[in-house]
């Protein structure tokens, strides 16, 4: 075992004492955790209690004020070729709502040296491919979650790190979800999402990671959930965090 308490054997993820302060807030509190490949893991908590924070340290858009974060075994800015081993979707809204979708792709692919065949492959790959000529402007809000995802996917990465992928998405959308993070797992890839839909939480991820006023709580594996439900566990850890 390490210094932290966490296995030497080779993780995806890897957290150690993370934090980050803005002034006298502390967003990120000692935050320490890893993943395994083939997983798939959720971020949950209240409205501001520090999961895109630690979405944002792991790739770099943020510097931490102490503790470590290391992706597939380095700092996310030291990996070779970041986009094609990373897949992110921290936003939905940054498209450009005069772009087809699939210029949109071709876009992003021209910037990441990635070959165009590409994007066709994404497209029929989240089901998007009938409205890829659309404009964006006039996909709904769940279209445009799978165009995140699309773009998220376009160098065929290991892991998937994901900011509230089932917002706006209808029931079809959310079932079409879940089979396609539980085939990406059964890869052996890794996924690491926020989500405040805890029912859905419970059908899809192997773990729970909870996180309140920006420190790690509790890691919950719902294979090991015996008595009450992951919403139940979650409204106890937290309401104890908030009292």
């Amino acid at each position: 075992m390490s210094a932290d308490g966490l296995s030497r054997r080779d993780h995806v993820v890897r957290v150690s004492g993370l934090t980050k302060r803005y002034g006298n807030v502390v967003a990120v509190d000692g935050v320490t955790f890893a993943l395994e490949p083939g997983t798939i893991t959720a971020f949950l908590g209240p409205n501001g209690a520090g999961k895109t924070t630690c979405l944002r340290l792991l790739l770099g858009l943020a510097r931490p004020t102490a503790g470590e974060t290391l992706v597939l075994g380095r700092a996310y800015s030291e990996l070779d070729h970041p986009t094609h081993r990373v897949g992110a979707v921290l936003e939905s809204s940054d498209f450009d709502p005069n772009r087809s979708g699939r210029n949109h792709l071709r876009a992003l692919a021209l910037a990441a040296a990635i070959p165009s065949g590409r994007v066709d492959e994404v497209l029929n790959l989240i089901a998007l491919d009938a409205a890829a000529n659309r404009l964006v402007k006039t996909y709904s809000l769940g279209m445009r979650q799978r165009l995140g995802l699309a773009g998220a996917l376009l160098g065929d990465p290991e892991l998937l790190l994901l900011d509230e992928p089932a917002n706006g998405l209808d029931a079809a959308g959310i079932h079409w979800l879940r089979g396609f993070l539980r085939q990406f797992a059964a890869q052996g890839r890794t996924v690491l999402l926020s989500s405040h839909v805890l029912a859905e939480v419970a059908q899809t991820v192997d773990q729970a990671l909870i996180i309140n006023r920006g420190r790690l709580v509790a890691v919950l594996r719902l294979d090991e959930l015996a008595n009450g439900s992951l919403e139940e566990r979650y409204l106890e850890l937290t309401a104890k965090e908030t009292a």
